[in-house]
């Protein structure tokens, strides 16, 4: 599909997924313990076979600009590529940064431009799910439309999370609410269950259509509207722009899909891709996720209880060890009978050196790993941190929220010790 030009938004600042955005931007974040998110929308483009595709960045993006030139390098004779734009001065802005979805993609206009283009895939770099992007593409060609969206059905109780459109029997978007509350409003953008069944789809009931922030653009319609307007943002002003004055299609899609926008999201979509039969299938033969090929060694695992877990590569599990219902991710060193239950723990960048770890015990420091004893329950655990002997990582008050005191927080219930911290030995939470 040498046609279509595909842009990744890269996000701002992610205060919602803050600590794990304290280093580096949303689509860096780690996932599944050997992936990053920006791996899931790079992966759904290569597997639909559209690889003319362009990354914008521009908060804390050194480690996803690292991650992606290590990662996607594809063939000479292939003219694909993956290409980081990153917030700069120029002739369309010379004093300021993006100022919204839209106006990221209004500052590198001239790379959509360019010939041989007719269609633009804008995507986000934070969700989870896979999709088949030429089924979308179908979909726009065979309706006409100058815009088609990606909607998910759900029911009424879910609505209030999303923005809910409204369409008329052809599929054409006719009207769109953010966030509708009330019944009057639901009422409003309620679609037939019926025209969705008819659809190959079972409703199952769901009478709502939600904006997945999936979005397939004729060229010449966005570039019309991003030089003709001041608009900034895709979702609250062009899209509902557009339906007053364009003919804008929704795609429906009904597989999994979830947007990793704040901390228990993140925990959750991790913790669930442990399960026996996940609902994300993360290990699919028929659409894989490509990441960095790290060659690291097979995980060593000694006389250790593991179940409905996820072990990454280059791990060493010392005996003794129960880990449960979590993901351990790159290159972890687990100590005698740590207890690991329902946790994200996100490994390492390296491996330290036999005279590091020398240094490390001669001056008492906790070594890069997690000591023996500790446990760790219904915690995130960030990269290169350093848990001490007989340490809890535990929410034991059950506090919801806390500040960020150096060495943990609270976010939604959830204890995350952020990236490179050192937990003393016998360290535990306190409020």
């Amino acid at each position: 599909m040498s046609n279509v030009i595909t842009l990744v938004l890269g996000g701002g600042r992610g205060q919602r997924l803050y600590p794990l955005t304290k280093f580096r931007s949303k689509p860096a974040v780690p996932l599944a313990g050997k992936y990053r998110l920006i791996d899931i929308p790079l992966s759904n483009c290569i597997n639909s076979g559209l690889n003319r595709i362009y990354v914008l960045t521009q908060f804390l993006s050194v480690s996803l600009h690292r991650h992606i030139r290590r990662t996607y390098a594809f063939d000479a004779f292939d003219g694909g590529f993956v290409e980081l734009l990153a917030a700069q001065q120029t002739n369309e802005a010379t004093d300021k940064w993006f100022q919204g979805t839209a106006d990221a993609v209004r500052q590198h206009i001239r790379y959509i431009q360019q010939s041989g283009t007719d269609y633009v895939l804008i995507l986000s770099g934070d969700q989870l799910y896979r999709m088949d992007y030429q089924e979308m593409i179908r979909t726009h060609r065979e309706s006409k439309a100058d815009v088609t969206i990606a909607a998910l059905p759900v029911d009424r109780a879910e609505a209030a999370g999303f923005g809910i459109m409204r369409l008329d029997d052809s599929g054409a978007v006719v009207g769109f609410l953010e966030k509708p509350k009330t019944e009057q409003e639901l009422a409003h953008v309620r679609t037939d269950p019926g025209w969705i069944d008819k659809r190959g789809i079972n409703s199952r009931g769901r009478d709502c259509l939600a904006s997945m922030g999936i979005y397939l653009f004729n060229r010449d319609r966005l570039v019309d509207v991003l030089t003709k307007t001041d608009y900034r943002d895709f979702g609250k002003e062009i899209f509902p722009a557009s339906i007053r004055t364009h003919r804008v299609q929704v795609h429906l899609f009904d597989g999994y899909w979830e947007d990793i926008g704040t901390i228990k999201a993140f925990y959750q979509a991790n913790i669930d891709l442990c399960r026996r039969e996940p609902a994300f299938d993360i290990s699919s033969a028929l659409a894989p996720i490509y990441t960095r090929a790290r060659f690291l060694a097979p995980s060593k695992i000694e006389g250790t209880t593991i179940r409905e877990s996820l072990i990454s590569d280059g791990c060493t599990i010392e005996d003794g060890a129960v880990i449960k219902n979590s993901i351990i991710g790159l290159r972890c060193h687990i100590g005698r009978n740590v207890t690991i239950r329902n946790s994200v723990v996100m490994g390492n960048d390296f491996y330290q050196t036999p005279d590091e770890i020398a240094a490390d015990r001669a001056a008492g420091v906790p070594l890069l790993s997690i000591g023996e004893g500790s446990v760790i329950d219904g915690a995130i655990v960030d990269k290169n941190c350093r848990i001490g002997r007989n340490v809890r990582v535990i929410n034991e008050s059950g506090v919801q929220d806390t500040d960020d005191n150096g060495a943990s927080m609270v976010r939604d219930g959830i204890l995350v010790v952020p990236k490179e911290v050192t937990l003393p030995d016998g360290w535990r939470m306190t409020v």
